[in-house]
């Protein structure tokens, strides 16, 4: 089982060197890379001003963020929920930059880099000389847009944490097609108590049906010899049953 943390930083501007900081900071908990709805979440005094250009992308203005805890009194729930696993985000080195500035103000080590997982690489390499900002991935993978309006961390690290998945194929982990392996049926499951795979073989008349389709191709890759000398199929031997 591995633990990874997905984060995202919502900040005053761009360049922490020129003194902007984080406003507001999100993090989910992943097992095997699968959120666990665990989170960490908070709003943060950056103790200066919010310019107009950053309020225009996430919407959190000096009133809004007035009282709010100072980075300093989240540093160590943050960490904490960060643990020592891999740190997933996209544009990871903007949010890692971020971070390391606020730890180094508070004289705390800065973020591993060997910890860093960067989903904007990981989508830069999957589809090279596309848009691969999240909306357009979120587009891209049917993710459902609609409660985006402005950034926020926090859904920004739902968003990311479905792309993460689409991006490494987490849905289908496990999946094979080896001869004689076969998906058993949830039903097939709550009856038997069992996730024992069961090899099912086709009948005589599916056989012949399948083979019978596959003489109108072309010169079809499934034909083959019937182990009696007749002409068989590749597939038929392995189906499973999946209804």
């Amino acid at each position: 089982m591995t633990r990874s943390v997905l984060f995202d930083t919502e900040t005053t501007g761009l360049e922490p060197h020129l003194g902007h900081r984080v406003v507001e900071i999100a993090a989910l908990e992943l097992i095997n890379d699968l959120p666990t709805g665990k989170q960490f979440h908070a709003l943060i005094d950056p103790e200066r001003d919010v310019p107009d250009d950053a309020v225009r992308v996430h919407g959190f203005t000096n009133a809004h963020l007035a009282g709010k805890p100072r980075f300093a009194d989240i540093a160590e729930a943050m960490l904490t929920f960060f643990g020592t696993g891999p740190l997933i985000a996209h544009n990871a080195p903007f949010d890692f930059g971020f971070v390391d500035a606020e730890l180094s103000r508070l004289g705390l080590p800065r973020l591993d880099p060997a910890r860093m997982i960067d989903t904007l690489a990981l989508a830069r390499n999957r589809f090279p000389g596309m848009p691969n900002t999240l909306d357009a991935l979120c587009r891209r993978f049917g993710i459902d847009l609609s409660e985006r309006t402005k950034h926020n961390a926090l859904l920004d690290c739902r968003l990311t944490a479905n792309i993460f998945v689409e991006l490494t194929g987490g849905r289908q982990r496990g999946l094979s097609l080896a001869a004689e392996t076969v998906v058993v049926p949830a039903a097939v499951y709550r009856e038997t108590g069992s996730r024992t795979p069961r090899s099912v073989k086709p009948t005589v008349e599916e056989r012949a049906a399948h083979r019978a389709m596959i003489e109108r191709l072309n010169d079809p890759v499934w034909r083959q010899p019937e182990p009696d000398g007749g002409s068989g199929d590749r597939m038929g031997a392995t189906r499973a049953e999946n209804r």
